[in-house]
């Protein structure tokens, strides 16, 4: 119950911040902030166990046949993820309160950052694949959000669309991924799947999964080449940035390399993909990241250089690499976000982030300028901060890899020129923003200190910094050890967390990252100019013409496929369906296989002529609109009847209240057409027409005779040895329509709700011209109600809710149900609305049919979640046989409260899609009211 509260309550209490917005931001904030700290509290009440090395885990069954199940783990890598997630979220929400505006939607921010704080969550604590994926997804909406919170703006916009297209296009990937390996494995639960890594590996089909994951892997982790996206989300605000650009999100990637380690590692496909993916994002990020004059885009592409290192670790082929990974991650969460801060800290305070600009604030912000060089300095790898020795761990993991013979010296020379890069960037950071002569047009000017406690979170993180980097066994060692034996899956190799280790060649390397990053900067005015002339590549530029181009090839296929031609529609439909049944029946020996088709009496043989004839007269009247529309309802009325002739009751009665209310939509549409349609096709067309409805006419005969005459097991055995005794009716069709596939149903009557709401809501406003004669010039009568057909609905009316409600009780057991007697009512009423008008019928009715509607999902819905709190599946039901006086035994199910959902969604549904059909050109005064 713990992990689910931890995963849970940030959604729930996504709306706090909104019932708070009314009192200001520090409310807003304070509402916010109360969520982390009482889960940080739950999280840190687990301490004892985790570090212990115990293993939380919770599982309910879910969606069982697809192998996706609510199960949820608190192992030494989750709550490492979790106390940085809630720990800096903690931080983010303080430092947030400041930052932002009191004219911004504070509320809205908050709520979002809950939103993916949850996610995140839900992300590092799954301990099944499918439902981490779902919360994979999850991270990348919700930062949608977060980074296009500013949507007045085109950069943002532009940035959230690119971040979310990204890591979204690689959660597709990733889905696939997991797809492939719970085929293999046979399982998505975590404990099963890490267990049967060698079975993976085994696999034909392990470089195919290995691959999707590490896609999902990389966009998300932004690594090369998927890093374009990190830079441009820095459009977001500062406090977004601070926690997803450095803490949670961008993590995500590498938590996942942590977490599938003993699965997919240990192979050269692992070793060459990961570790030069890694190495390239190294070099690549470090190297811009020099370059930047904006002060977030400096941080951006040194977190895309540091998470490039912390990827080149997970790819090396040694047991220490993880474990100095998993450091690497602690200590870029705390230096990095402290350093977004403090950056967000001169942007608020300046109103600019131009590093050409961000001069000599030393001698304006003297505490924020302390912070940030103690940030950059543990960022650059300075001894006694936590940087360097995470960065000397890393050094030491490059000298001891062998898979590229000859070239291993490739890794140690690549990681140490990374690491002198990374210390010419922290120290651009440093001199050019605080000294190097003084402030240049500042939008605001003289600069000063943020309020006191915007700089708290800033304060707290450069602790950790020092902490860590001067007592690291106490301050982390402990939570460093469990997590890191969480992801290798065995016993820790032998490794010493202090601050010296003697004069070795990790030093070396580490001293000469220093000296060589003094001297790239001092040669920046050369390598400035250097950079100056090389290509200017954006990668939101490619990205955006890359959308673009895909936009407009879309756009032209669906202007040559889609030019308004419904016959070019239903030709491409049907060419499609000649060439599957060709396909399909091309291997046939022969059509008719060993059984005997049932023999033609005279009545059925009568039955299908005339339907053939109808269908003729359809097709050679089609033009003249209502005379083709007769002839189709006599068409659905032998359907009907060939239904009951062949012993199916229940679809014949819901074939001919179908057909009677399709009739009636067809009617009012063909109201507002010309009588006589007009010849279009030309003679070549005809042509085309003629030969594709022969080529289906006869692959359709060949296929009905093929499955006919042969012997074939259905799953109606199932439902006729069960309805009775697992459903309580003896009406199969609609036990089956309220039980078995009661889900099924609750979907099709939701999706009647949405279609009939939304037909309203695109026919509102809409006015056509009606007809004021008919074809031959007469004029329509100006009588809009007879009489005649007053009395005779009124008549009809009760005689039909009469039948309707008879329809209704009898349906469990008897041909009907709620569909059958929803229709039967629906058309009573609309047949009262042709008499008196809609509005007369609706006053009296007394009820809105949007409600109407509305009210029969909900009473289904209702049905369906009364089961869960007796312990039973969603929608089971149940039934029992009661005596009562006089009547006897009567039988009493639950199915007949969700078919009473069914009948009121049906009735609700079809009267609002007719009533808005009737009312588009409905002109005529309305009667008085009687």
């Amino acid at each position: 119950m713990i992990l689910l509260t931890l995963v849970f309550t940030p959604f729930f209490a996504a709306i706090m911040p909104f019932f708070a917005g009314q009192r200001g931001r520090t409310w807003i904030a304070l509402a916010a902030a109360i969520v982390p700290m009482l889960c940080l509290g739950l999280l840190l009440s687990q301490t004892s166990q985790v570090l212990a090395g115990e293993v939380i885990s919770v599982k309910y069954a879910w969606v069982t046949q697809l192998g996706l199940n609510l199960s949820f783990r608190l192992d030494g890598l989750s709550f490492l993820f979790a106390i940085l997630i809630l720990g800096i979220g903690l931080l983010v929400i303080l430092y947030a309160r400041y930052y932002l505006s009191e004219n911004e939607r504070v509320a809205r921010f908050f709520a979002s950052l809950l939103l993916f704080m949850g996610s995140m969550l839900g992300l590092v604590m799954a301990s099944n694949l499918l439902l981490m994926v779902m919360f994979w997804e999850l991270t990348s909406l919700s930062s949608f959000l977060l980074i296009g919170f500013w949507n007045q703006q085109t950069a943002a916009r532009q940035g959230a669309r690119m971040a979310l297209a990204v890591t979204g296009g690689g959660g597709l990937a990733l889905l696939a991924g997991v797809l492939v390996i719970g085929h293999v494995v046979g399982s998505y639960e975590l404990t099963e799947v890490l267990a049967a890594g060698d079975t993976l590996r085994a696999s034909a089909l392990y470089p195919v999964a290995l691959v999707l994951v590490l896609l999902g892997v990389f966009t998300k982790s932004a690594q090369f080449p998927f890093h374009f996206w990190l830079p441009h989300a820095m459009s977001a605000p500062t406090p977004v940035s601070a926690y997803l650009h450095s803490a949670t999100m961008v993590k995500a990637g590498v938590f996942l390399l942590a977490r599938l380690y003993p699965l997919l590692s240990g192979t050269d496909w692992w070793f060459y993909l990961v570790t030069f993916t890694g190495l390239t994002t190294l070099l690549v990020g470090a190297v811009t990241a020099l370059f930047q004059y904006d002060l977030k885009g400096l941080l951006a592409y040194s977190t895309i250089s540091q998470l490039g290192l912390i990827t080149l670790l997970f790819g090396l082929n040694s047991d220490l690499a993880p474990v100095a990974a998993i450091f690497h991650i602690i200590n870029h969460a705390t230096f990095k976000a402290s350093l977004f801060m403090a950056a967000g800290i001169i942007d608020h305070e300046t109103g600019t982030r131009d590093m050409r600009r961000l001069n000599g604030l030393w001698k304006y912000m003297p505490h924020t300028a302390v912070l940030a060089m103690v940030a950059s300095s543990a960022m650059a790898g300075v001894p006694l901060l936590n940087g360097f020795i995470s960065k000397e761990m890393f050094f030491s993991e490059t000298l001891h890899q062998d898979l590229l013979g000859s070239f291993s010296w490739l890794l140690p020379t690549m990681a140490t020129i990374a690491g002198a890069f990374s210390v010419a960037y922290s120290l651009r950071f440093i001199h050019d923003v605080f000294f190097n002569g003084t402030p240049i047009n500042l939008p605001k000017f003289p600069p000063h200190e943020p309020p006191r406690y915007m700089k708290i979170p800033v304060e707290v993180l450069v602790f950790c910094c020092l902490l860590v980097g001067i007592v690291p066994a106490l301050s982390i060692g402990p939570l460093l050890a469990v997590a890191a034996q969480a992801s290798l899956g065995h016993a820790l190799p032998h490794y010493d967390l202090a601050i010296w280790h003697g004069f070795n060649m990790p030093l070396l390397m580490s001293f000469i990252a220093l000296l060589g990053g003094l001297g790239i900067y001092s040669q920046r005015a050369f390598l400035f100019r250097w950079y100056d002339g090389l290509p200017d590549i954006n990668g939101r530029y490619v990205f955006e013409n890359t959308v673009r181009f895909l936009y407009g090839f879309v756009s032209r296929s669906l202007s040559y496929l889609e030019n308004g031609s419904l016959q070019r529609y239903i030709s491409f439909l049907l060419i499609a369906v000649i060439v599957m049944l060709t396909v399909w029946l091309t291997p046939l020996s022969q059509v008719t296989g060993e059984l005997a088709l049932t023999p033609v009496d005279p009545l059925t043989a009568l039955g299908l002529l005339v339907m053939v004839c109808s269908a003729l007269l359809t097709m050679g009247f089609h033009r003249q609109r209502l005379t083709a529309l007769l002839m189709l309802s006599v068409v659905g009325l032998v359907v009907a009847m060939v239904f009951a002739r062949f012993s199916a009751p229940d679809l014949a009665l819901t074939q001919l209240v179908v057909e009677v209310v399709t009739i009636l939509l067809m009617l009012l549409v063909v109201y507002f057409l010309p009588a006589q349609a007009a010849r279009e096709a030309s003679s070549l067309g005809s042509l085309r027409d003629v030969i594709i409805a022969a080529c289906c006419g006869v692959l359709m005969t060949v296929l009905t005779f093929a499955v006919l005459t042969r012997p074939y097991t259905s799953i109606a055995d199932f439902f006729l040895a069960n309805s009775l005794t697992g459903g309580g009716g003896t009406n199969v069709v609609n036990v089956i329509l309220v039980d078995f596939r009661g889900f099924d149903t609750l979907g099709e009557i939701s999706v009647l709700a949405i279609t009939a709401i939304a037909t309203v809501a695109l026919l509102q406003g809409l006015k056509l011209p009606r007809a004021r004669v008919d074809t031959e010039g007469r004029a329509w009568s100006a009588e809009a109600y007879p009489m005649v057909l007053g009395m005779l609905a009124r008549l009809i009316l009760p005689l039909a809710l009469l039948v309707s409600m008879y329809i209704f009780l009898r349906g469990h057991n008897e041909p009907g149900g709620g569909f059958i007697a929803g229709l039967i009512t629906a058309v009573a009423l609309i047949l009262l609305q042709v008499a008196y008008g809609q509005r007369w019928v609706q006053t009296r009715m007394r009820v809105r049919l949007p409600n109407l509607a509305a009210a029969g999902v909900l009473i289904a819905t209702a049905t369906g979640l009364a089961s869960l709190p007796l312990g039973y599946p969603f929608l089971t039901s149940a039934f029992a046989h009661i005596n009562l006086p006089v009547i006897g035994e009567i039988e009493i199910a639950s199915a007949m409260i969700f078919d009473l959902g069914v009948y009121l969604t049906v009735v609700g549904g079809t009267l609002l899609i007719l009533s808005g059909l009737g009312r588009i050109g409905h002109t005529v005064k309305l009667p008085e009211e009687q």
